[in-house]
């Protein structure tokens, strides 16, 4: 097998990095791209290493975060401008391992560029074998990482997001790819930080399951030094916080964080206006958006296994598509969409799914339904079947859905993509409404209008309570429902005793 050589790294004229392509990865980020992107790391940071001669790279001084990432290197072997996917593979000559590390202590420095993060000498080291690129199915490899000996990434190739060849295509409908260009293809879940005095090792293989041979790079092997020149005053300095920590090792528990307090309803839905929208009802919410123009805003005709409860929280959002065998092969076994879905959903929020108002299956059963209540989520929505129903309705967590069926979901549809805008039960849901659902119905509220909204409503039925309690005393409903100005004058005078009471 041939290796990385010196001439090999002198080839390269660019090095192109994938943003997220591993199933695994999106979950674990909690965002699933609906196109690759990409960024550039210069050709000065390639740097070979193997378990006889491993590559030394530098944890800059006063950084904290070096993080590394096992990755499949594809290295460029003829011409390619604007080819297509189905020739896109025979411009590839070589596979390899690769390990993107980069600095998370620099990335607000560069805003999304990753030059200064990502594009230290030796921040992308390669090797040491290399396959013949028309020896392998680029849909047959597995990738696997080792930190100080533990195995801490292992991932294959068969359900990337998006394949090789649509990358190389991809990439060449803008720019030409060179012989001895190296594309990064992405990194699965399990990538993390390493220290100084650790050893990092990537090997990229033939999938057993899937190849059928034993065909590998070897071992890519990096240690990691500390650095011991400062940063000077005049250019971007390292600087850290707990969501860099966060990202870098992958999680808050991984980083020694703990829960994040009032992680549940993030930014937008802070516990204030999560308690006030809690306390009024859909009904009212209906009115008070009908006021701003807003009439479909309503997810229509569900049923609720917890029709008492009253449920608020930041939507989360999956897509089925309809049924075809060809690419439910593709997108519906392993860790799908669906899985990523269930497995990434968040304290506090409310899993919606596109589902086209399909009744002849089941979109979510007893197993996955557990497995989002366990991780806290407060409700799933779908506008399709649920299987296991008994299982399904006997939980916490409510689930608001079409219909009861026996019927798994392959028979019917391919879960397609999570994170993006969808239609469920009649309207729209973008990630990150607000769902706000009661016994009267489920509402999408934009988050804009939330603080607003709530106050408004609030006003609303302290209103409604006056008008309830004169009517109760006898009171015609013309000139007091609504309040003309004469009962408004009452009304202020009722509510001030109230204020003083």
């Amino acid at each position: 097998m041939e290796q990385v050589t010196d001439r090999i790294l002198a080839a390269a004229r660019k090095v192109i990095a994938v943003h997220i392509n591993y199933p695994s990865r999106a979950a674990q980020r909690g965002r699933t791209p609906e196109q690759p992107s990409y960024f550039l790391k210069p050709p000065s940071s390639l740097a070979s290493g193997s378990a006889e001669a491993p590559s030394t790279v530098e944890r800059p001084a006063g950084c904290e975060l070096l993080g590394y990432e096992g990755e499949i290197a594809l290295i460029i072997g003829t011409r390619a401008r604007r080819v297509g996917i189905a020739e896109a593979w025979s411009h590839v000559e070589w596979v390899t391992a690769s390990n993107d590390l980069g600095v998370y202590d620099l990335r607000y420095a560069d805003k999304g560029s990753n030059l200064r993060s990502k594009g230290g000498d030796g921040f992308t080291p390669i090797g040491p074998g290399l396959i013949g690129a028309d020896t392998v199915d680029p849909a047959g490899l597995r990738i696997r990482s080792w930190h100080n000996g533990e195995l801490v990434q292992d991932d294959t190739t068969s359900d990337l997001l998006f394949p090789f060849a649509r990358l190389v295509a991809d990439l060449s409908q803008l720019l030409t790819l060179e012989a001895g260009d190296i594309i990064l293809t992405g990194t699965p879940a399990g990538a993390s930080v390493a220290k100084p005095g650790d050893v990092v090792e990537v090997e990229v293989s033939t999938d057993d399951e899937v190849g059928g041979g034993a065909v590998s790079t070897g071992r890519l092997t990096t240690r990691v030094v500390e650095g011991t020149t400062p940063f000077a005053d005049y250019g971007a300095r390292p600087k850290t916080d707990d969501v860099q920590r966060e990202e870098a090792y992958g999680s808050r528990e991984a980083a020694g964080l703990g829960a994040a307090e009032g992680a549940a309803v993030g930014h937008v839905l802070t516990p204030e206006l999560k308690a006030k929208l809690e306390s009024v009802c859909t009904a009212t919410l209906s009115s008070q958006l009908r006021k701003r123009g807003l009439n479909n805003v309503s997810i229509d005709g569900l049923s609720a296994t917890r029709p008492e409860k009253r449920v608020v929280g930041l939507a989360r959002t999956l897509r089925y598509v309809p049924n075809r065998e060809d690419l439910f092969k593709t997108h519906g076994g392993g860790f799908n969409a669906q899985k990523q879905a269930i497995d990434s959903v968040n304290e506090g929020e409310i899993l919606v799914m596109e589902a086209r108002g399909e009744k002849g299956t089941g979109t979510i059963g007893d197993i996955l339904a557990l497995r989002a209540q366990v991780r806290g989520a407060a409700a799933i929505i779908t506008d399709g079947g649920v299987r296991d129903f008994s299982a399904v309705a006997a939980m916490d967590m409510p689930t608001y859905y079409s219909n009861p069926h026996p019927a798994v979901l392959g028979r019917r549809h391919i879960p397609w993509d999570t994170d993006i805008t969808i239609a469920c039960g009649g309207t729209t849901v973008q990630p990150g409404d607000i769902i706000v659902a009661d016994s009267d119905g489920i509402l999408v509220i934009p988050p804009a209008l939330a603080d607003e909204l709530a106050d408004d409503s609030i006003a609303q039925e302290r209103e409604e309570v006056f008008i309830a309690e004169m009517v109760q005393q006898g009171h015609s409903v013309d000139g007091l429902y609504p309040l003309n100005a004469s009962w408004r004058a009452r009304f202020a005078e009722w509510e001030a005793g109230k204020s003083h009471a």
